[in-house]
């Protein structure tokens, strides 16, 4: 295999896979949550003072603005950024929207494998994996997963960090 064949076999690409389609919804729903408590708040106090500060009106309309914005911008972008691997050697993510980050993970270095599912992942059929590496970056987080999809994973990262040798450190 000639130098340049070996380089380009081992380019770093993005994951292959990406999160299920319903953590769209659960970004939306949980974002929306936040922006009506903001925007909430905000109109409350507008409404229910004598004289409110003229900085407030302004910015509740910047939030009635940003806030559609950016439930509509928001999880169709981390959508198309989330995506996660794992392979015999690996486990790779790719995660974020405004900051991205990717992470690999090798197999050997992988202590413990966490499934986690708040209220409204349950909600969505949602479930996030943690694999808990010897890194000092912490750990690598898969979110947006289906819970079905993340039990096999979980199951088939157990049976893989079992097989490999090495102690995790």
């Amino acid at each position: 295999m000639s130098e340049h064949t070996t380089n380009t076999a081992w380019r770093l690409r993005p994951p292959a896979h990406r999160v299920s389609r319903r953590a769209i919804g659960y970004w939306t729903v949980t974002a929306s949550i936040l922006w009506i408590i903001l925007i909430g708040v905000q109109t409350l106090i507008v409404v229910t003072s004598d004289d409110p500060p003229s900085f407030l009106t302004v910015t509740l309309a910047i939030s009635c603005v940003l806030g559609p914005l950016h439930l509509i911008v928001m999880p169709q972008w981390r959508y198309r950024v989330h995506r996660w691997e794992v392979t015999g050697e690996a486990v790779y993510t790719q995660s974020g929207w405004l900051k991205q980050e990717w992470r690999i993970a090798p197999v050997s270095r992988i202590q413990t494998v966490d499934i986690e599912r708040d209220p409204f992942e349950q909600l969505f059929g949602l479930a996030k994996i943690t694999v808990t590496t010897a890194s000092a970056a912490g750990p690598l987080r898969i979110a947006g997963l289906a819970h079905d999809r993340a039990l096999a994973l979980a199951e088939e990262l157990t049976k893989t960090t079992q097989a490999v040798r090495g102690d995790a450190t």
